[in-house]
């Protein structure tokens, strides 16, 4: 009798009846679980195509659980995703011939048997219900299986480059890369600007003291009087400001001209998948 039944309505191979009514009793994070293991996915958490193929499979069995379904109506189901999805991702089925099959498997369900005693599988208003989740979740969405399956995303995306230019930090002040204000920088990160220290000032003095004529002699004093130590950092620090401020603008100009490249090219392969 059972085996007549498998015979008229198609039942999921990678798990029995038996296996489906233990899943009933779990929560859907341990039916996710259960099935990680079942399919034998080991990298959903990085890998898109193992991460959608099990968001699919888990979706649809508890789609199912919630519709009330049997034992034998969920494997039924369970096996209509994995035809459905072995036709897309290994035969290349296009949407049409799927569709076909889809319908000509559902229909079998409607198939009764006097000698054996064996009702349809499904009610009208249960065939209804399977082909409004079956047109909004895998059919709806078909292009976007056929890329994920048909096109190396991974080799794709690894294999771009992207040159940034850096500027030698020996040569000129540092970017302000994490968007510090120049005053903070110039106060509490920058290195202050080298200064001769007293003993150079006083050798200058010295030599101006020795120099001949008075003019020059009050000339010399009259400059290092008027420019204290104070004065001359404040002048490079307006001068190292300034410095950073164009360097800010030229980075900010550069950074810009990348992200329109990258928004450009992100357009352009959305415009691909949205084909």
């Amino acid at each position: 009798m059972e085996n007549k039944i498998v015979e008229m309505f198609p039942q999921w191979s990678i798990l029995a009846q038996d296996q489906i009514s233990l899943l009933l009793e779990l929560t859907v994070d341990q039916v996710q679980m259960q099935f990680e293991d079942i399919l034998g996915f080991k990298k959903h958490q990085t890998c898109l195509k193992e991460a959608a193929i099990l968001d699919y499979f888990v979706a649809g069995f508890w789609w199912a659980k919630e519709m009330n379904f049997n034992c034998q109506q969920i494997s039924f189901i369970m096996a209509l995703l994995q035809l459905l999805l072995d036709n897309l991702k290994d035969k290349q089925m296009p949407f049409s011939e799927n569709i076909k099959a889809f319908t000509q498997n559902l229909l079998t369900t409607r198939k009764s048997s006097a000698d054996t005693n064996v009702k349809p599988l499904f009610d009208r208003d249960q065939i209804k219900s399977i082909t409004d989740y079956f047109k909004s979740g895998l059919f709806q969405h078909y292009r976007l299986y056929q890329f994920l399956f048909t096109h190396p995303r991974n080799e794709m995306l690894q294999g771009m480059e992207r040159n940034i230019e850096v500027v030698n930090a020996g040569v000129f002040a540092a970017p302000l890369e994490e968007g510090i204000p120049s005053e903070v920088y110039l106060r509490y990160i920058a290195p202050a600007p080298e200064t001769p220290p007293p003993q150079e000032l006083e050798e200058c003095l010295e030599k101006h003291e020795e120099e001949p004529g008075e003019s020059e002699q009050r000339e010399g004093h009259t400059i290092l009087e008027d420019f204290s130590v104070e004065d001359v950092r404040e002048v490079l620090g307006e001068m190292t400001k300034e410095m950073l401020t164009k360097l800010q603008a030229e980075f900010t100009e550069k950074l810009r001209i990348q992200e329109e490249s990258y928004t450009s090219r992100l357009d352009s392969l959305k415009s691909e998948v949205s084909k």
